[in-house]
Order: structure tokens, then C-alpha cells, then sequence
């Protein structure tokens, strides 16, 4: 799985993580979603977000 911003790659997610990632964001509302994905990248901003 790519988690992708803009159409361009940020990482891939494969096996266990995937899956996790996954089951975490189904069913969230957009901004919950790209939460995760940003915890998920590493790009998440110390508490700004």
C-alpha cells in the first residue's frame, strides 16, 4: 500500500502495518484519516496538528 500526498509517493506500507493501517482508518472522517496517515509517514508536527 502507498500513502501518497498530492499524487506523489511519501511511503509504502506492507504486511502487519498495512493491515493496521487499514482497519485504523476505515470509516474515519477526513480529518481523523490524514491524522493517521501523518503518524504513519513520520510527518506528524509535535502536537500541531
Amino acid at each position: 500500500m502507498i500513502v501518497s500526498h498530492y499524487g506523489r509517493p511519501v511511503t509504502t506500507l506492507a504486511g502487519k502495518d498495512a493491515e493496521r493501517f487499514l482497519k485504523r482508518v476505515e470509516g474515519r472522517q477526513d480529518h481523523a484519516a490524514q491524522l493517521l496517515m501523518a503518524r504513519a509517514t513520520g510527518n506528524f508536527k509535535r502536537g500541531n496538528e
